[in-house]
């Protein structure tokens, strides 16, 4: 009698064993599905045409040939341009306050959709926005003619880990991270803590903390304290990771990528204090 209790036990853990693997397996194959979500809620949707924004449609390609689209929005009090790489889901038309917020500080803006978001084509991987990021990059140098010192990488949620690892590999004045967070790991450990493992299993890492190690230039961390989506305890974390000079805004209120809605004269106090001490800093700092 017990031997055969024991067998149902030990057939009952081994079927539970069984689907926990095939669980993870599909986390892994639809893995891109799980982390880029760039038709929700409607991957052409939002204002396309912003009133008094100055809108530039720019079209670049990616070191792999992929089409990509962008916002260039100049300033001609501008001394500073934001390279932005925007958060998961829709496309630059549903951030336009974002940019009109970062223009006004005052700066150009530089507003880049990754590969399979907005107009671009393609599909995303981590691999692809990194290259999106560099094409970016490249035509604010060579084509715009920006000095690589007043460049600003810009970030919200993901596009945090496209902005610290442009910052890791060219140089640039500066680094904004808008809700981060320090890994895809610590992300898959926060929301699928009942999936034991999962973390060891993604291909895509989005390594923040890591990179943000090797950067030396100033970096601000902004993050509001009732984030719904990334908890504030993240931005805590990844601003733990990063070398001096460093400084944290902490955002009073629930929002995401909506800090510059919610606390715009904060916000952006602290944004011009960021910029001037970039402007102030002397070569070799």
């Amino acid at each position: 009698m017990v031997s055969s209790v024991g067998k149902r036990m030990f057939s009952v853990l081994v079927s539970i064993l069984i689907g926990y693997v095939l669980v993870l397996a599909l986390c892994r194959i639809f893995e891109s599905r799980l982390i880029f979500f760039p038709n929700y809620p409607d991957r052409l949707g939002g204002d396309w045409n912003p009133r008094g924004l100055g809108v530039q449609d720019v079209w670049l390609a990616a070191d792999d040939g992929t089409k990509l689209h962008a916002w260039w929005i100049p300033n001609d009090a501008a001394k500073f341009t934001f390279l932005t790489f925007h958060g998961n889901a829709g496309n630059v038309a549903d951030r336009a306050t974002v940019y009109e917020f970062l223009k006004g500080t005052p700066a150009n803006v530089l507003a880049l959709e990754y590969r399979g978001y907005g107009r671009s084509e393609g599909k995303p991987s981590e691999r692809g926005v990194y290259r999106d990021a560099d094409a970016a990059y490249e035509y604010l140098v060579n084509t715009q003619g920006k000095d690589p010192k007043t460049i600003v990488s810009f970030g919200q949620s993901l596009g945090t880990a496209v902005a610290t690892h442009l910052a890791a590999h060219h140089e640039v004045g500066g680094v904004v991270l808008e809700a981060p967070f320090a890994s895809a790991s610590r992300v898959a450990r926060k929301f699928y803590w009942f999936l034991p493992g999962v973390g060891l299993l993604l291909r895509s890492q989005f390594d923040t903390g890591e990179r943000l190690k090797e950067i030396t230039v100033p970096v601000i961390i902004v993050h509001c304290n009732q984030d719904p989506v990334l908890p504030f305890q993240f931005g805590q974390e990844v601003y733990g990771t990063a070398r001096p000079p460093k400084d944290f805004l902490e955002i009073n209120g629930q929002c995401h990528e909506e800090a510059s809605v919610i606390a715009p004269e904060n916000y952006r106090a602290a944004l011009r204090a960021f910029l001037r001490n970039i402007e102030r800093r002397k070569p070799g700092d």
